[in-house]
């Protein structure tokens, strides 16, 4: 059973996604910095690097944008020339162009941005230069995304590309049509104002935090939807009305004393979720650490002691861990490397099992995930991508006095 929240604050906008009453998402945007990933403007390269194959864009932010040479070729794969070509080929200073900005700036280092533009919708990302079709892995069914991709062919233009999100399965030819339509509506905006605009200036913005959970999130399979503000509730039912009538029904304006976050438990799993050592049902735990190249996580079996032999309780110990750090990478939107030592095994077969556990468990999360596999040392190596700042940045600041070995809770 799947739980959409969303919790209104003074200064921010929380929301928060509870799996079978687990959490296993939550976002966070305060009022005063919207996220800026997916937005679109027209502007300015500022330098060009041939010996780093890129360039630096003024978007208007504080920092120049960072767009590399494969961001500024051709999307579709087949249509790049051979022989990558030089930066300085494609652009020169004082060139203006559309970019799209598909990482946040985190740290000392600026947003990173694309000319590979894609709009996402309810059913489908319209790309209006990618000239191809593409079906959501996790769509499994042959039949079902042969189907969804004759759809879109009949739907798309010559040069255009379209992706069918997840969501899209079972839809109906008339859906994609409308989703379709509305999204070359807003493209064809941002080119008009791209043609008028003088750089640097931002022509596009995403949707905010909760529009973008209902179109990313709230699906056929999400039992309900609770918001505590009026206006966000408002919002919500407003584009449900527009784009799946069918899901507005379960949409409900919480209005009880106790707060939304207290009355489902999310606070304290919030918590516990932020913890350094975060204990497992068994009694087991996992320790986490975050470092600025990656994250590393230690598993460990604490105070489970098994029932029959010593490498039954590591294996099982193990294979919690492994669903719990896919949940946990996901909650806490960890992007990056990460490392996992997981108790040493001695059959091929129960580490086989881990990583096909850790697989089977992130097939879920929304962001690209991929498990390489074990080291010589016998870690896990993942990588997760990473597109905005660490969620628990907006929770943490690095203390002064101790200078980052310990963190000074700022909610």
């Amino acid at each position: 059973m799947k739980q959409l929240f969303v919790h209104c604050a003074r200064n921010a906008t929380h929301t928060a996604l509870l799996e079978d009453g687990r959490l296993t998402e939550f976002s966070v945007e305060r009022s005063e910095g919207h996220s800026i990933v997916g937005n679109l403007y027209k502007g300015r390269v500022v330098n060009v690097l041939p010996g780093m194959q890129a360039a630096f864009v003024d978007i208007g932010l504080a920092k120049n944008a960072f767009l590399y040479v494969d961001d500024a070729l051709h999307p579709h794969l087949d249509k790049q020339p051979k022989d990558k070509p030089s930066i300085s080929e494609l652009l020169k200073p004082g060139d203006e162009t559309i970019v799209q900005v598909m990482k946040e700036p985190l740290g000392g280092k600026g947003a990173r941005v694309t000319t590979h533009y894609s709009l996402p919708g309810r059913w489908l990302v319209y790309m209006p230069h990618a000239d191809y079709v593409g079906v959501s892995k996790k769509i499994e069914q042959e039949q079902e995304r042969s189907r969804l991709k004759n759809m879109a062919e009949q739907l798309r233009e010559p040069g255009e590309g379209i992706i069918l999100r997840t969501n899209a399965e079972g839809e109906s030819l008339e859906a994609l049509e409308d989703d379709l339509q509305a999204l070359r509506s807003v493209w064809n905006d941002i080119r008009e104002r791209g043609q008028a605009a003088a750089a640097p200036e931002e022509l596009h913005r995403d949707f905010g935090l909760v529009q973008r959970m209902v179109r990313d999130v709230f699906t056929p399979d999400t039992e309900e939807l609770v918001i505590d503000d009026e206006a966000a509730y408002r919002e919500a039912a407003s584009y449900l009305r527009r784009t799946a009538p069918s899901l507005e029904d379960r949409i409900r304006l919480y209005g009880e004393s106790v707060p939304l976050y207290d009355k489902f438990g999310i606070n304290e799993q919030l918590s516990k979720a932020f913890q350094p050592r975060i204990w497992l049902r068994s009694g087991g735990y996992l320790v986490w650490d975050r470092t600025e190249a990656l994250t590393v996580i230690d598993v460990n079996t604490g105070k489970y002691t098994g029932t029959v032999d010593l490498e039954e309780t590591v294996f099982r110990t193990n294979m919690e861990a492994a669903q719990e750090i896919a949940r946990l990478l996901r909650l806490r939107d960890v992007g990056g490397i990460v490392i996992v030592d997981f108790i040493d095994m001695e059959t091929e077969d129960h580490r086989h099992q881990v990583v096909q556990q850790l697989e089977n468990s992130m097939k879920r999360d929304r962001t690209k995930c991929q498990v390489l596999g074990w080291t010589r040392l016998g870690l896990l190596e993942i990588t997760r991508k990473k597109a905005r700042a660490n969620v628990e940045s907006y929770f943490y600041e690095t203390c002064a006095a101790c200078k980052g070995k310990g963190k000074i809770y700022i909610r």
